[in-house]
């Protein structure tokens, strides 16, 4: 299985200190207000804060009554000029996380209650939401950062990284692609230099740190996902590290928040599992359960005694799961079933292969036209546009105009974000792969490769997918069937179709140390490459802004495994691809 044992692995570090940091800061911000008071928690934030302090703790901090807030300026504005006609005395404190911007300020003068209100910060830039996975729940960065252009959020990664170096580190390597990454390096060690941590005799506890742009590769979070965990995400919606199971899954007439870490002793051992393989371990995991369970028949009253108060609730508990989820995957299967996963999946491996294009066009023409998801008739057409360089126009204008027809003309804005993004573009006429393959390939060469423009080198980045692909082995070539059980690469992440981009770049760097041999790749890619420092680790974070899939998540646990290293991963949000389009929808489908 994919999940086999780690050869060698380092020890992670306890990332719960991020949450007990969290965790006393706003303890602190709630005691600068003494007695009963009030809580107005907006909406996105109500899951993170139930992981950092839950009811009890507020209750005990006199925190008395908690809000669920929609509309944020609003909402307090409303409270404030409520409380003054009536002619009420309060104090009102407005906790900004986790930093207050200026246009905040602005927005409290525009209302009209910036005299009546005090404010504060809770730096809360970091949720550890397993043993190995750090998110920042800023699923907005993508589309500012993206999108908007908007660098706001530039600085918040800064400081969580100043922050998770001067707990863990000092990191001792960094490498990074992405022109968001090399902003992220260099305000970090701009605030590393004003505010310096004395970390002299410090042993690092991670040592390699890899920063990587979504936009770098956006062909990984457009694919459908294979992995248990992954597939769970595309079906469910795993929220802040828990998922939500409705009656269709727990047998009865009630949903069941289950918390997905590596607690879950069944999750745990199945999470980065490909799909296919999931069903035969739960099978064996229940006849174990049952075989433990008829234990108990030959047991005297000692033993009995003994096994009631030491296994029995342990046993109940994973029983209590295992049910869970085979119905999870039940619930799975049935919607893909229903979707046509299988030719579905055919059709994106084709595309990656670079087979049967009309074939594939023909498809994504037919899930359009029978309005099967606005969503996924988007990602086809998106995977379709970055692996093919672009559609032709006669192509592009066709789509786009069957899709317009099916699913309302005011996805006209969506083609226009999609096309701002790189993700779903129209080829220049008479532009082909080979040509824009030729162009690029002679600007490789020249000397003077490293001064392109911009403008190019954000063409460069969003056109090459079959030329990285051959140069970095994206597509495995090997001979027979795919061992999906006993798999040999990262590849079985995407049933053995494709190794994720993001995860062989991290590959190649870490073997060579470097981006030498790799020039002609990160050219392709857009530039904004670099290496700091040296030294040795066998723990890396990996940064990914703009989001991280769960099937990137699996893809480098297993080149962990396979080189004895640990990854730990730092996110900005965790995403797939339904959430990354959704990010560029104007009008929600």
């Amino acid at each position: 299985m994919a999940s086999a044992g780690l050869r060698d692995a380092p020890q992670l570090p306890d990332f719960g200190l991020l949450k007990r940091l969290a965790r006393d800061q706003l303890v602190y911000l709630l005691e600068q207000l003494p007695g009963k008071k009030d809580l107005f928690i907006e909406a996105a934030l109500m899951s993170p804060l139930d992981r950092i302090a839950n009811v009890s703790i507020l209750k005990q901090h006199e925190v008395d009554k908690l809000y669920k807030v929609e509309n944020k300026p609003a909402y307090s504005t409303n409270i404030v000029n409520a409380d003054k006609a009536a002619g009420r005395t309060r104090k009102y404190k407005i906790i900004f996380s986790p930093q207050k911007f200026y246009t905040c300020e602005m927005v409290l003068e525009e209302e009209g209650i910036y005299g009546d209100v005090t404010w504060d910060e809770w730096s809360f830039y970091l949720l550890p939401l397993d043993e190995d996975i750090i998110s920042m729940e800023l699923p907005e960065f993508f589309r500012d950062y993206f999108l908007e252009g908007d660098q706001r959020w530039i600085g918040t990664v800064g400081q969580a990284l100043h922050l998770l170096n001067s707990l863990f580190g000092p990191f001792t390597r960094t490498y990074g692609m992405g022109q968001g990454a090399k902003m992220v390096h260099e305000l970090w060690h701009e605030i590393e230099e004003d505010s310096p941590v004395d970390t002299v005799g410090q042993k690092p506890e991670i040592g390699h740190i890899f920063l990587l742009d979504r936009d770098v590769d956006y062909v990984t979070a457009l694919c459908s996902q294979v992995v248990y965990e992954g597939l769970v995400d595309d079906t469910f919606r795993i929220k802040c590290g828990s998922v939500d199971f409705g009656p269709d899954v727990t047998s009865s007439d009630r949903s069941i928040k289950v918390l997905l870490n590596a607690q879950d002793k069944v999750f745990s051992q199945i999470r980065n599992e490909h799909f296919s393989s999931v069903f035969g371990f739960l099978s064996q995991k229940a006849r174990n359960l049952q075989a433990q369970y008829d234990r108990r028949r030959g047991m005297d009253i000692k033993q009995m005694k003994t096994f009631v108060s030491q296994e029995l609730k342990g046993l109940k508990q994973e029983h209590r799961l295992l049910s869970l989820h085979i119905g999870a995957c039940e619930c799975i299967m049935k919607k893909k079933t229903k979707q046509d996963f299988q030719e579905l999946l055919k059709t994106e491996h084709a595309l990656l292969e670079g087979f049967d294009i009309r074939e594939s066009v023909s498809f994504i023409e037919e899930h359009i036209d029978r309005q099967v998801s606005p969503i996924d008739s988007l990602r086809l057409l998106c995977l379709l546009s970055i692996t093919e360089n672009g559609l032709a126009p006669k192509d592009y204008r066709s789509l786009k105009t069957q899709y317009l027809q099916s699913y309302g003309p005011e996805h006209l804005l969506t083609f226009h974000n999609l096309k701002h993004l790189g993700l779903l573009t129209e080829q220049a006429p008479g532009e082909t792969l080979t040509a824009v393959e030729s162009k690029v390939s002679k600007l490789v060469t020249d000397r003077t490769a490293g001064k392109l423009s911009d403008a190019f080198s954000s063409l460069g980045r969003k056109s090459n997918f079959r030329g990285i692909s051959k140069k970095l082995g994206l597509i495995p070539r090997g001979d027979g069937e795919y061992d999906l059980k006993v798999p040999r690469d990262m590849a079985y992440v995407f049933s053995g179709a494709y190794v994720p981009l993001s995860c062989k770049l991290i590959e190649q760097v870490l073997e060579r140390k470097s981006w030498l041999g790799l020039e002609e790749v990160t050219r392709l890619l857009g530039g904004n490459e670099f290496v700091t420092e040296l030294g040795k680790a066998r723990i890396v974070l990996v940064v990914f802004l703009g989001g991280c899939t769960f099937s990137e998540i699996s893809a480098l646990r297993f080149l962990g495994r396979e080189k004895g290293l640990r990854f730990v991963f730092l996110t900005t949000a965790l995403t797939n691809s339904a959430r990354l389009l959704e990010s560029t929808i104007e009008a929600k489908a």
